[in-house]
């Protein structure tokens, strides 16, 4: 589960984190109000209006900008919930828009002496701009703080480029970050008097949130440093931006994250499936997969590819799915318009053939076409195996005439090779 970067914000500053304040905004009407009010809060005419979707690249995108009235800020409010959002992150389609986020302009310290730059929602190697993140290491099999002086850029870049830009400390399985971790890495990165102790205290608070709130991802980026004043010359350490994930399989424990679960920004399909108990993921290929098992799924389109097709999904229906799943299952890989054949791939172990045979056979009675017909249109390519398999196919084999597209497989080579060769 993804949140938004504003309700990011909200959970950094619950565990101490600075932020700075913003206002959450839904239409274009509520922009110039939303702009004057940030703006006396905080005392500057400077705000920057972020769009709120669950993927990057926004400010590339010009979906991240500096206004300077209220006039700028409702064109730019227009402009955004207007136009879908496509970044490298979005795919060519994009995402649509419909929360904003107003928040208080940052000043950001420039790295040489010399002055301070405006925050501009794009990183500038010469402001005091960092990445800080914790996340679990799967190679070692522990929770690791991430930090990095290449802040406010793709992060996957730097690792691919400069690996080493980039900090790695583990966390103790049971003491989490300890004082002296955080402390030694804020001297890495080149955090300078008061802002050593400053940035410890982040990077601690987040490694405590990362835990509290059974996450996957916490990331702050950028982490910034503000310009010094006479009262702090050492400026203050802010974080500006906010990416987190959590555990699907713990948010039972979590009520108040499950308050901040955003359908809109979802697969209208893998929530769909969601209600069924199946594990869907929608792809771009055109062969739907159906198959039990979650290796079994991997593998099956796997060998699609190597045979040169494109799954269209991934489509786990467990080890114990009913007849309804199985019936919904197949509507939900059909509802997709790029499916142009389905391939079925059923091991039965404690998930009987028989029952996956009878689910095909009342999907195909059930499934309404765009033409008003019912049936498969596509291509449908069949491998059963294990329990109750004779009783499966046999009826499938008396099913037939309602099937017509339908092509049974003897083994998993040559279901692949018959949908490929049926979708061409």
């Amino acid at each position: 589960m993804k949140i938004h970067e504003y309700q990011g914000r909200q959970l950094l500053a619950s565990f101490g984190i600075p932020v700075p304040a913003g206002t959450v905004v839904e239409s274009i009407e509520q922009a110039a109000a939303t702009y004057k009010q940030v703006a006396a809060e905080s005392g500057s005419d400077l705000v920057v209006v972020k769009a709120q979707v669950h993927a990057g690249g926004r400010g590339k995108a010009g979906f991240v900008k500096l206004v300077r009235s209220a006039k700028e800020a409702e064109d730019a409010a227009r402009f955004m919930l207007t136009h879908r959002m496509v970044s490298v992150q979005t795919g060519p389609e994009g995402l649509e828009v419909t929360k904003l986020l107003f928040a208080a302009g940052v000043d950001i310290a420039d790295r040489a002496p010399g002055g301070t730059a405006l925050q501009s929602g794009v990183s500038s190697p010469s402001k005091e701009e960092f990445y800080l993140a914790v996340t679990t290491d799967r190679t070692t099999r522990r929770n690791v703080l991430i930090a990095s002086r290449e802040g406010g850029v793709d992060i996957e870049t730097v690792a691919h480029d400069r690996p080493d830009a980039i900090i790695k400390e583990p966390l103790h399985p049971l003491m989490g970050l300890q004082p002296h971790q955080a402390r030694r890495v804020a001297f890495e990165l080149g955090f300078k008097g008061s802002q050593i102790n400053q940035a410890a205290k982040i990077m601690a608070s987040l490694a405590k949130l990362f835990e509290a709130k059974d996450c996957t991802l916490a990331e702050i980026n950028p982490l910034i440093i503000t310009p010094g004043t006479a009262k702090n010359p050492d400026g203050q350490v802010l974080a500006i931006d906010a990416k987190f994930s959590f555990d699907d399989n713990a948010t039972f424990r979590h009520k108040d994250i499950q308050a901040m679960f955003d359908p809109t920004e979802e697969n209208p399909a893998e929530l769909r499936a969601q209600r069924f108990g199946l594990s869907y993921i929608a792809l771009d290929g055109n062969i739907g997969c159906l198959v039990n098992g979650a290796g079994l799924a991997m593998a099956t389109m796997d060998i699609v590819k190597l045979h040169g097709g494109s799954p269209a999904n991934f489509l786990d229906v467990g080890g114990s799915a009913t007849e309804e799943a199985v019936t919904e299952a197949f509507s939900i890989i059909l509802s997709d318009h790029n499916v142009k054949g389905v391939m079925v791939n059923i091991f039965g172990g404690i998930m009987r053939c028989d029952v996956i045979a009878a689910g095909i056979i009342n999907a195909a009675t059930k499934h309404k076409n765009p033409d008003g017909s019912t049936g498969f249109k596509v291509p449908l390519v069949v491998r059963l195996e294990g329990t109750n398999v004779e009783a499966g196919r046999k009826l499938l084999a008396d099913a037939k005439s309602s099937l017509p597209t339908l092509q049974p497989a003897t083994d998993l080579t040559d279901a692949a090779m018959k949908v490929c060769k049926a979708v061409g």
